[in-house]
């Protein structure tokens, strides 16, 4: 921007300084001519009143030169200028600077022709008489006949006329000087007037192209540079404007893509990587840096992924395929490859967009569901294939023996409870895993909860000889439901009790969660409840397994016991609505301990 106010600073003291040196010479030469013309009228006057005062002769030119010649020296005393008296034929008669018997004819000198022709004729010229320039003024003695009239002539050296021009001209190039000087002062300020406008308009514009749209001109004038700077801070309010939409947009998409549960992955007609989300970060085991901005090809993990890529850019179809990954870890994923074409330009073909979806849990539910359904076809086809053999070998005759129908009757009785228990068990998954079970909270005081259930428990223990015993301290309360904790305490023990040998012991432990620095007075916020047994326990390889449904770490004695293999499995989910967990640790012939961990506001 200063070369340019430089320019034009440059620019109006040039078109200033030929203004001035045009009408310097304008003026000099006028001058010059109304000086000359001047000089030319008062020559004029001057030899009219000459020619007045003096007596005009006539004869022979030797007779004349002498009287002229006296006239001339005595009259250029007095006029300081040079006389020349001239006979209408051009002949000199007399001339105070030289001898006019040398001088030549002067009938064809300009200043002659002219006064012959009107009067009073002038011209300059370079005398070479006296080496002078001169100015020359002649005028007929006798105007009434041109013909026969001879001619004054007086010459006025041009020396002092030229100092006089030169004063003038000197006076015009210091006048100039100071002129330009001013013109300077002048033209900077008219331009950084003009300029300064347009240099903070062209801050602005490189704030803005540097991404900066609060940048705005500051308007303090209302010409076309002010409406300039109008329209720019109109172009920066839209700008702004429309930049604050996309970053929204931006945003807003960033945040779609990277909490989607799917992996999203675009890909240019090229077989670049333009876009890859944090789920596909997860599933790919790269991230967007190593990707994004390279051929796909350099996901080198997964061959076959690198094919359906390549053959959706080929075929440009909507494909779709499973393939297990086992990097960075084992999962079986959905693959949809959409082709993606630009309609604004006739349907151009712009690359594909990969889609990724974890089935991985929804195979396994499938296959849990399958395993469900055969493990349940299995469960009821066993005491439904006993009450069907026992009958019809009751129908075959045996009814007749009183002692083996009796037997057989017992069978079909606690085949059918179980068959019933069994459907009962089902029946309540079911409507747990759904949470079709509403919860009724209340506030429990866990000591004498504890005792009631060791009560409606303790037949069972005797029968087997088997030692309940609690330990909870008296004022620890829970918030919960108070009869699916019953199911969940009685479903335990019951296990307890079904695996422990006789003699054995069962016991229930509860105790407050303390943090750092609390006592049993301080307020906590969960209780553990810890129920141990000492029967036959459990193998580790069977421990991750045992809350699934109809896993049995000994099936037949599971069977003999008549469990229905669902119990842990309710006790699981009815622990996981009370927001709980439960675990379990367990080693084989020494015994089992689950602990429930609940808390204790809900």
């Amino acid at each position: 921007m200063n070369s340019f106010r430089m320019r034009l600073t440059l620019i109006l003291i040039a078109m200033i300084g030929l203004a001035v040196l045009a009408a310097g010479l304008f003026m000099g030469k006028t001058y010059r001519v109304n000086h000359l013309d001047a000089l030319q009228d008062n020559m004029t006057r001057e030899m009219k009143i000459i020619l007045d005062q003096m007596e005009w002769r006539s004869g022979e030119p030797d007779s004349l030169y002498k009287y002229y010649t006296g006239k001339a020296q005595r009259l250029k005393t007095i006029t300081d200028t040079r006389i020349t008296f001239i006979r209408s034929d051009g002949v000199v008669l007399g001339d105070s600077d030289h001898d006019p018997k040398t001088m030549d004819n002067h009938l064809t000198r300009e200043e002659v022709i002219e006064a012959k022709q009107s009067g009073v004729g002038w011209t300059t010229r370079h005398s070479e008489t006296i080496n002078e320039n001169l100015l020359y003024v002649a005028m007929l003695v006798n105007p009434n006949n041109p013909e026969h009239s001879d001619i004054i002539r007086m010459a006025l050296s041009l020396q002092k006329v030229d100092e006089s021009i030169q004063h003038v001209w000197a006076a015009l190039i210091v006048g100039l000087v100071i002129l330009f000087v001013a013109a300077a002062l002048i033209s900077f300020r008219v331009a950084q007037g003009l300029t300064r406008p347009l240099e903070q308009i062209t801050r602005v514009s490189k704030r803005i192209k540097n991404l900066d749209y609060r940048a705005r001109v500051e308007v303090t004038r209302h010409d076309e540079i002010g409406e300039l700077g109008l329209a720019i801070n109109a172009m920066a309010d839209s700008l702004q404007e429309q930049m604050s939409r996309i970053h929204t947009n931006e945003s807003q998409l960033a945040s779609v893509l990277d909490n989607m549960i799917n992996g999203v992955v675009s890909i240019n007609s090229s077989g670049n990587i333009l876009l890859l989300n944090r789920r596909a970060e997860e599933f790919l085991g790269f991230s967007a840096k190593e990707l994004v901005g390279h051929h796909f090809a350099s996901a080198k993990q997964q061959y076959e992924l690198t094919q359906i890529i390549q053959e959706a850019l080929e075929r440009r179809e909507h494909l779709r395929d499973e393939i297990t990954f086992y990097f960075p870890e084992e999962r079986l994923l959905d693959l949809n490859l959409v082709p993606i074409f630009d309609e604004e330009e006739d349907n151009k073909f712009e690359g594909v967009l990969l889609v990724l979806q974890d089935v991985t849990a929804i195979r396994r539910l499938e296959r849990m569901r399958s395993e469900f359904v055969a493990n349940v076809s299995h469960e009821l086809k066993t005491p439904v294939t006993a009450v069907k053999g026992f009958a019809e070998t009751l129908l075959g005759g045996a009814v007749n023996d009183p002692e083996t129908a009796r037997s057989f009757l017992q069978i079909i009785y606690d085949e059918s409870d179980r068959l019933n228990r069994l459907i009962g068990d089902i029946l309540e998954l079911s409507k747990i895993e759904s949470r079709r079970v509403p919860l009724l909270y209340s506030p429990v005081e866990l000591s004498s909860f504890m005792e009631k259930t060791m009560e409606l428990m303790s037949a069972e223990a005797v029968r087997k000889n088997i030692r309940l015993s609690t330990k909870v301290d008296p004022g620890v309360y829970v918030e919960v439901d108070e009869d699916r904790l019953r199911q969940i305490i009685m479903n335990l023990l019951a296990n307890g009790i079904n695996y422990t040998s006789d003699g054995g012991s069962v016991s229930i432990a509860v105790e407050p969660v303390l943090g750092p620095g609390q006592t049993l007075e301080d307020n906590y916020e969960h209780i553990r409840i810890h129920i141990s047994d000492t029967g036959m326990g459990i193998p580790k390889k069977d421990l991750p397994r045992i809350f699934e449904r109809f896993y049995r770490v000994d099936k037949a004695r599971s069977r003999s016991s008549g469990g229905t293999g669902l119990g842990l499995s309710i006790v699981k989910h009815l622990v996981e609505l009370h927001k709980g967990t439960i675990t379990v640790d367990s080693k084989v012939g020494i015994g089992s301990t689950f602990t429930i961990e609940l808390p204790v506001i809900q």
